[in-house]
């Protein structure tokens, strides 16, 4: 059978999508790219905010119109919220809540195939990494958080905290690595509170996949700013671990986080930046920012605002405010009114553009090793775009003949390209 599968929001639904592209292929099943063609499509939902949730039922319908006779599962967040909606959907084949997802396949197979064995299931075949080319690889490390931000509806959707198994996720990246991959992303719910459930840590599988594989660059998807290890910066003197972060903030007003029921105060979000910036060179940290929680003042508005200038994050994820039902948040008296959230939400805009471009302009006469990824004719040259090690996007040109994709090259930084928000390189 050809199998589409579709994800939507974080990098946690795309890490699945990778699993679950392995369970297909190994047991004998092709990964297509075009849903219009496939026998079996699947979606993995979105309900991070109410837009997400309407995008995913939005994108249900349109994949049900481009190919009404293949059977349709869905999966993910929103899925799992609200079942009876989307049993109710039309061509809506299969649900499989978030609880069951590690055996979605299975579960698929078993439903819709026929039976019988593929040819080239008992035959060795690649991993199919069906979409972000072999470059990079998302890696689930867990699932579920035991905290309960008011705002947060994913942390219902997904349940608690659920480890996978250290040699796991070792013999994972081993094989992703031998086909190709060259760096690997590790991402979860709360990928801070990996070990919570198993006696272990973060810290220890750092140290064990830096150990047990040769995998040359590994990233973290987002990292809550509490649970690390003391010591956790440290795992950076490895140079294979790349200098870049994304640790949500949520605000810089310490009187709205205790009405999100963070566990992180803007003293304590400082001093882990300042930690991480003294021992790790060009360390280049990111943040998601909410603005308009409810009750938010303007006092409260221009200290976070304030505080976020004054920590200075190499981008910004910008959210305004949306009350997601069955969350503590959604019941909070004191709304902002839509028209104060966008004239915030602006601002914040505003200065995370002026931050990112002084993030770009600090690196520019420096050396680099970049990760280059699928390259575009543009005319009698190749334009290939790639990433620093510190997460910041790189775009150079070379002649036809020059073949980069896929390579690791020391890179000079020569400018900033204000139109792509990105740095130019010249390959040494």
């Amino acid at each position: 059978m050809k199998i589409h599968l579709k994800a939507l929001g974080c990098r946690l639904n795309e890490a699945e999508l990778e699993k679950w592209s392995q369970d297909f292929t190994s047991a004998g099943h092709v990964i297509s790219n075009d849903s219009s063609e496939a026998d079996i499509v699947v979606l993995n939902t979105c309900s991070v905010t109410q837009g997400a949730g309407k995008k995913s039922r939005q994108l249900l319908n349109r994949l049900h119109r481009e190919n009404p006779t293949a059977k349709l599962i869905a999966s993910g967040c929103h899925a799992t919220l609200s079942p009876e909606a989307f049993a109710e959907s039309v061509g809506v084949d299969l649900i499989v809540p978030n609880q069951e997802k590690d055996q979605l396949a299975q579960q698929v197979l078993e439903r819709f195939s026929d039976g019988s064995m593929p040819s080239i299931a008992t035959e060795p075949g690649e991993t199919s990494l069906f979409q972000r080319g072999r470059q990079r690889a998302f890696i689930k490390i867990q699932d579920g958080c035991r905290y309960r931000c008011t705002f947060c509806i994913v942390t219902i959707a997904r349940g608690n905290e659920r480890s996978r198994m250290e040699a796991e996720i070792i013999a994972e990246i081993n094989h992703l690595h031998t086909q190709g991959i060259q760096e690997v992303v590790l991402t979860g719910v709360h990928v801070g509170g990996y070990g919570s459930d198993t006696e272990t840590s973060l810290y220890a599988l750092v140290n064990a996949i830096l150990q047990y594989t040769d995998i040359p660059r590994i990233r973290f998807a987002s990292v809550e700013p509490w649970d690390l290890h003391d010591n956790f910066f440290s795992l950076f003197e490895n140079p294979r671990l790349m200098p870049h972060m994304h640790l949500p903030l949520q605000s810089g007003a310490d009187s709205v986080l205790r009405r999100m029921s963070r566990r992180c105060r803007t003293d304590d979000f400082r001093d882990l930046i300042e930690q991480a910036r003294r021992n790790i060179s060009n360390f280049n940290v990111t943040t998601d920012i909410i603005v308009g929680f409810p009750g938010e003042t303007e006092q409260e508005w221009q200290e976070s605002f304030d505080y976020v200038e004054s920590i200075g994050f190499g981008h910004l994820h910008i959210f305004s405010y949306s009350p997601r039902q069955g969350t503590k948040a959604a019941r909070l008296a004191n709304p902002v009114p839509k028209v104060i959230k966008k004239q915030r939400h602006q601002a914040m805009y505003q200065l995370g553009e002026k931050m990112k471009q002084a993030a770009l302009s600090a690196q520019v006469g420096q050396c680099c090793d970049v990760l280059w990824e699928k390259g575009k004719q543009h005319g009698a040259k190749t334009h290939y775009t790639g990433y620093s090690p510190n997460f910041l996007r790189v775009e150079t040109h070379v002649s036809q003949s020059t073949l980069l994709e896929n390579r690791i090259t020391q890179t000079q930084l020569i400018n900033v390209s204000t139109e792509s928000a990105s740095l130019i390189g010249k390959i040494i």
